[in-house]
């Protein structure tokens, strides 16, 4: 399906819709359209891939559950080239379906049946994010030497929340806006233990629940992406019961 009926202008966020049930598309597009969104439909994952890579919007929502390419298989292919912040669409008390979107890059998921409010909470929350990191100064915390604006350095990592560049030993690793604020969170006081509440603070907003393994799943796909260029990374602990640090020795 092509675009939707309202026309994007200059300040509008433009929302990607991808799911084979042509009510829900509609329903959750003019939703979306009366709070300002601009929206793009699509009915299945191979037409969204082309779109989404060739002209990316704010923020795309995908249903797990769709023929010829399914969600989880859309957002693979989407995140071998973008970071593009991705809501899932999962079957109701599907953890299966909740914990694998989320290790594949997922920044979060809804399960069906949902409220409109709510998606349009989590769709608010994510931008918001993605506009604090365009836009926010690095706040210096820990030892206190990192100023405003400047890459945050610590050991092999280096963290520049400017341009949302993330290196490992000089080596780029590309994290979602979700898994970024969750390893800053970590890395501006290294050793010091964060429970997952303080990291789910500094991900989420806190008019958006989200629950425990949603951040474990986070933190379990970042060390994946950490040991793809160092195998022997083992910087993010993990103390059970209480949370995460971040150690830079």
């Amino acid at each position: 399906m092509g675009e939707g009926a309202r026309d994007q202008s200059s300040h509008d966020k433009v929302i990607a819709l991808v799911d084979d049930d042509r009510n829900i598309l509609t329903t959750v597009s003019i939703a979306l359209q009366a709070e300002g969104f601009a929206t793009r439909l699509y009915s299945d994952g191979e037409t969204a891939l082309k779109a989404l890579l060739e002209n990316p919007p704010d923020l795309a929502v995908f249903d797990i559950k769709m023929p010829r390419m399914d969600g989880m298989e859309l957002l693979r292919r989407l995140r071998r080239h973008s970071t593009l912040p991705v809501i899932f669409l999962t079957s109701k008390d599907d953890e299966q379906d909740e914990e694998a979107g989320l290790e594949q890059g997922a920044d979060d998921y809804i399960a069906k049946p949902f409220s409109l409010r709510l998606l349009l909470a989590r769709i608010r929350a994510i931008l918001r994010r993605s506009e604090a990191r365009e836009d926010r100064p690095l706040t210096a915390m820990g030892n206190g030497d990192d100023e405003p604006g400047e890459v945050l350095t610590r050991g092999k990592l280096a963290m520049d929340p400017a341009r949302h560049h993330v290196t490992w030993n000089g080596k780029p690793i590309s994290l979602t806006v979700t898994e970024f604020l969750i390893l800053e969170a970590l890395a501006v006081r290294p050793g010091v233990i964060k429970s997952r509440n303080l990291l789910m603070d500094a991900a989420y907003p806190d008019d958006v629940f989200v629950d425990d393994r949603t951040v474990d799943s986070h933190i379990k796909r970042m060390r994946r992406k950490f040991r793809a260029v160092d195998p022997d990374f083992g910087a993010i602990d993990t103390l059970y019961g209480a949370g995460y640090s971040f150690s830079d020795d």
